[in-house]
């Protein structure tokens, strides 16, 4: 980030009014009649309906378009563990993407503690306000035990969108980037390098779709996560492979696709070159990949390559998942965001990737023509039909699932 833009942004978030949200009432509050009916005595009405039946706070309050983005700031963009303060920018962004999205409201919620059981118990707690839970920014592997405990307690749905959100995205982008290049999920072999939230979260998502487990090598800070070595977590042990490879240059030699959730420049150009014939890269560590678009190219001209970066063709952005799968759980009144819907969003989002694009979308990139090919093999965030098929694919699934109140 160069110190102009730095400076841009600071005056971006502080300007007339700190921050990026506020609360409003969509209800007129300017008479003493609009007075009593939102306060004292009109606002016991719905009270004693809700206490009759609970369901009715639905009817009569925010909760069913209300979620609540939470983190204990452990694990904040790739800037680490920066703490809950810290950590309160980026909350208030995400709230501004749910609503300029999937017009969904959003209370960012910021937890002073990194102890499961208490961010566990508080989370719990204040669950009653919200229609669905969004986590952020929790270090794995804390952040699996976190999730899994809440969606075993709650009954609205529980999200961690470092995990999902990413995998849902990267499933979408994969699956049509192996059909352009004349590959199957069955038969790919895979090399993830990066072995958190956000990687463990895709090797589960690309398995579900129809990769094997014995094609995926996964990498982390000290080479391939093998069945030799000692000390590993769950996650981790459920994608040790057998096998006498050891480094990452080893898992890259001859495999089709390789997905990096990791950090900066940690994949060389010998590394992309020795990859088999026309290989797949999803380089996604932000703000920079773990190989430049231009070093990957320099060397490959049978490549696809998609990174996190807005700047680069083919970018896995969470904005493309997140909000829309919330509004078509919220939409279901669902109690869980499960793996039916998860899929059913990666299928929405790789088939609108296929058709035309339409001539708002051009205009928002300043651009002629997009086709779906090597340099868009997933929609981009302004496309808004999002908007309707995501949320639409989500709700059919939770219906299907059985997962929705309706």
């Amino acid at each position: 980030m160069s110190d102009e833009f730095h400076k841009l942004a600071l005056d971006y978030h502080k300007g007339e009014r700190p921050g990026k949200i506020y609360v409003s009432s969509h209800k007129p509050l300017e008479t003493h009649h609009d007075l009593s009916l939102a306060y004292t005595p009109g606002v016991a009405a719905p009270v004693r309906e809700i206490a009759k039946n609970p369901e009715l706070v639905y009817d009569y309050t925010i909760k069913g378009n209300l979620v609540a983005v939470i983190t204990d700031g452990s694990a904040v963009l790739g800037l680490g563990n920066v703490g809950p303060l810290a950590a309160k920018p980026v909350m208030e962004g995400k709230g501004v993407l749910f609503k300029q999205f999937a017009d969904i409201d959003v209370f960012n919620i910021e937890v002073d503690t990194q102890n499961v059981d208490e961010f566990v118990q508080t989370v719990k707690n204040i669950a009653p306000t919200f229609g669905g839970i969004n986590l952020e920014d929790i270090s794995a592997p804390r952040c699996f035990e976190i999730e899994q405990r809440l969606i075993e307690m709650l009954d609205i749905p529980v999200f961690h969108d470092d995990q999902h959100g990413t995998a849902i995205i990267i499933a979408a982008g994969l699956l049509n980037a192996l059909e352009i290049q004349g590959k199957t999920p069955e038969q790919a072999t895979l090399t993830c390098l990066g072995a958190g939230a956000a990687g463990i979260a895709t090797l589960n998502l690309l398995c579900e779709l129809g990769f094997k487990k014995s094609n995926i090598l996964l990498v982390d800070s000290k080479g391939i996560i093998t069945d030799t070595r000692e000390g590993l977590t769950k996650e981790k042990s459920g994608y040790a492979a057998t096998t006498n490879k050891q480094t990452l240059s080893d898992a890259m030699d001859g495999c089709d696709v390789f997905v990096g959730v990791a950090s900066a420049n940690l994949v060389s150009k010998e590394m992309v070159k020795s990859m088999a014939d026309n290989p797949i890269v999803f380089a996604l560590s932000n703000p920079d990949p773990e190989i430049s678009p231009a070093d990957a190219n320099a060397v490959r001209d049978d490549l696809i390559m998609a990174t996190g970066r807005s700047d680069y063709p083919n970018q896995v952005n969470n904005v493309l998942g997140f909000p829309f799968i919330f509004r078509g759980a919220l939409d279901a009144k669902a109690s869980a965001i499960n793996v039916e819907m998860k899929i059913a969003a990666v299928h929405a989002l790789k088939d609108l990737a296929k058709l035309e694009v339409p001539q708002d979308v051009l205009k928002a990139y300043n651009v002629d023509a997009i086709s779906f090919g090597k340099d868009y093999i997933i929609p981009k965030p302004f496309d808004k039909r999002l908007a309707d098929v995501v949320p639409k694919a989500v709700f059919d699934a939770a219906i299907s699932s059985g997962v929705s109140r309706l």
